[in-house]
């Protein structure tokens, strides 16, 4: 593993620096946000107060905190987060069509693309299994993204709670980069993507197994919420209250945050789809751990502060460990 680690880190690539940095950003916000206020210049702009509304949303805001009113300009909605979907819908089903018409029929990359993604690192590897790796991971990303946007559209009951402007604009640059980072591993050949044997031929039993964690992540992260909406629904289906309350079900039985936990799932078989030993996407899996973990920690606080009877076994986002 550490020669591995090193060798990825002498070739580290301009998207995957970027990758590092914010693994390491998130990282460092998970470990300040549990930094008592005393730590930190008091004051009704002090450094604590700031930090703890750019990291926090949703429910979390409301946490062991008093805005300053003038943060409120930079509020947006929560329900908000489905314009991030709609961006990646789009974004990622125009990269998924390049690269279907790169793969199939030979079609190079738009020149601005193809510059972009020399830019960013593109891989100059001719290696089996990586052009059908990227095609899958970045049909998982794609497929994905549709099904967040219907459930923010047709299953989640969003309340009045916001976003900060930072996050709503991190949010939609996350999605156009995501897909590029997917992209930028495919291997190329001058402006052609460099395929090999044939699709069916690269097929390996990682992308098998990759696929069914997948389904098995996304299956459990559509459940919870579910979970979560329903809480604000009558039998009939009718959304009768926008108030928070005990979830229980699925993974809720041993984590407060189950669907950032699925999340991290999802990452990480994309990262077994890659065949395991792509450096690039395990920095993205150790960005998504963090900020998660981080989302994740933030709302197990929201509970045990609102509920007395909160379930004390519950763990805040890994089952039985964290």
């Amino acid at each position: 593993m550490a020669p591995w680690l090193g060798v990825g880190l002498l070739r580290l690539t301009p998207i995957g620096a970027l990758w590092l940095i914010l693994a390491s950003a998130f990282l460092l916000a998970l470990l300040l946000q549990s930094v008592p206020p005393s730590a930190f210049p008091q004051g009704p702009l002090a450094l604590s107060t700031f930090f703890k509304d750019l990291i926090r949303y949703g429910k979390t805001k409301s946490v062991g905190q008093l805005r300053p009113t003038s943060y409120e300009v930079f509020d947006l909605p929560k329900r908000w987060f489905s314009h991030f979907y709609i961006i990646s819908v789009a974004w990622n089903g125009f990269l998924l069509l390049c690269l279907t018409r790169a793969l199939l029929l030979g079609t190079p990359f738009p020149g601005w693309l193809h510059d972009l993604l020399g830019k960013l690192g593109a891989s100059q590897i001719q290696g089996d299994e990586l052009a059908l790796s990227a095609f899958l991971v970045l049909v998982f990303v794609w497929l994905h993204s549709i099904r967040r946007l219907s459930e923010c559209l047709f299953i989640s009951v969003f309340s009045e709670s916001v976003i900060h402007v930072v996050q709503y604009c991190f949010g939609i640059s996350y999605y156009i980069i995501i897909g590029l980072t997917v992209l930028s591993q495919v291997p190329v050949k001058g402006r052609n993507v460099y395929v090999g044997k044939s699709l069916l031929m690269q097929a390996r039993w990682f992308h098998i197994l990759g696929m069914m964690m997948f389904i098995w992540a996304s299956v459990h992260q559509y459940r919870c919420h579910v979970i979560l909406a329903n809480m604000r629904k009558n039998d009939s289906g009718k959304v009768i209250h926008s108030n928070y309350r005990i979830p229980f079900g699925d993974w809720f039985e041993y984590v407060s945050g189950p669907n950032y936990f699925a999340e991290l799932m999802i990452y990480v078989s994309l990262a077994v789809t890659f065949g395991f030993y792509n450096f690039t996407w395990w920095l993205v899996v150790s960005y998504v751990l963090f900020s998660q973990a981080l989302a994740a920690t933030l709302s197990h606080k929201f509970y045990l502060s609102k509920f007395d009877s909160y379930p004390k076994h519950r763990k805040a986002y890994v089952p039985f460990l964290f």
